[in-house]
C-alpha cells in the first residue's frame, strides 16, 4: 500500500503505528470543498482509471456507515439543495471515493487494508478552507450527523473471542462467509 515509493511523513507513520496499537474498529476523516460523505476503497483497482466504482469486499457496511452520516447531515440530505461543484443528491449523499476521484495513499484504504478500523472521509462544505465565522453553523450542520455516525459502532458482530477457559485469544482471526476481508480480535 505504501510501497509505490511514497517517502512517508514521521507523523503519518505515528498515526499508522497508533493505528495498530489500538484496536479501533470506526473512524472519519473530515474534509472541506464539498458535501458528500465518500467510502474505501479511494483508490482506483486499476490506476489508469481516474473515476472508476473500487469496493471493498465490505461494500453494503460501508455504504450503511456512509448513509448514516449523510442521512442525519441536514443540506447533504437536503434532496432539493445543490451541491457545491459536484451533484451527490442522486446518490444519496454518498459516494464510492475512487468513482468520485480516485487517489493513493488515503486513511480510509490504510484502515481497512492494515487495522478492523472502517473509516469514511466527510466533506463537511464546500468550501475547503472556511472562514471562522463559518465554523460555528458548519459545526451544529455536522454534530448529529456525527453523534448518528459514532453510533454505528454498536453494528455488525462484536463480542469476545476466548479459550475454553474463558481467556480472551489476542489476534484470533475472524472470517465472515461470503466476505473476503477477516478482521483480528485486539488484546
Amino acid at each position: 500500500f505504501f510501497s509505490l515509493g511514497f517517502q512517508v511523513a514521521p507523523e503519518t507513520k505515528a498515526v499508522m503505528k497508533w493505528l495498530r496499537s489500538i484496536p479501533f474498529v470506526l473512524s472519519a476523516s473530515l474534509h472541506g470543498g464539498e458535501l458528500v460523505v465518500t467510502y474505501p476503497y479511494d483508490y482506483s483497482r486499476h490506476p489508469m482509471e481516474e473515476k472508476m466504482f473500487s469496493p471493498t469486499p465490505d461494500e453494503k457496511m460501508f455504504k450503511m456507515l456512509a448513509k448514516a452520516y449523510a442521512d442525519a447531515h441536514p443540506v447533504i440530505s437536503d434532496r432539493s439543495e445543490l451541491r457545491c461543484g459536484g451533484n451527490f443528491v442522486k446518490r444519496g449523499g454518498i459516494i464510492n471515493g475512487a468513482e468520485w476521484y480516485s487517489f493513493t495513499g488515503g486513511m480510509a484504504d490504510f484502515n481497512y487494508l492494515h487495522t478492523n478500523c472502517f473509516e469514511v472521509t466527510v466533506e463537511v462544505g464546500c468550501e475547503k478552507f472556511p472562514l471562522e465565522e463559518e465554523l460555528f453553523t458548519i459545526w451544529h450542520e455536522n454534530r448529529n450527523a456525527l453523534l448518528n455516525y459514532m453510533e454505528m459502532v454498536h453494528r455488525g458482530i462484536k463480542g469476545i473471542v476466548s479459550d475454553k477457559f474463558g481467556n480472551p485469544i489476542k489476534n484470533a482471526r475472524i472470517s465472515v462467509r461470503g466476505i473476503q476481508h477477516d478482521v483480528t480480535t485486539g488484546n
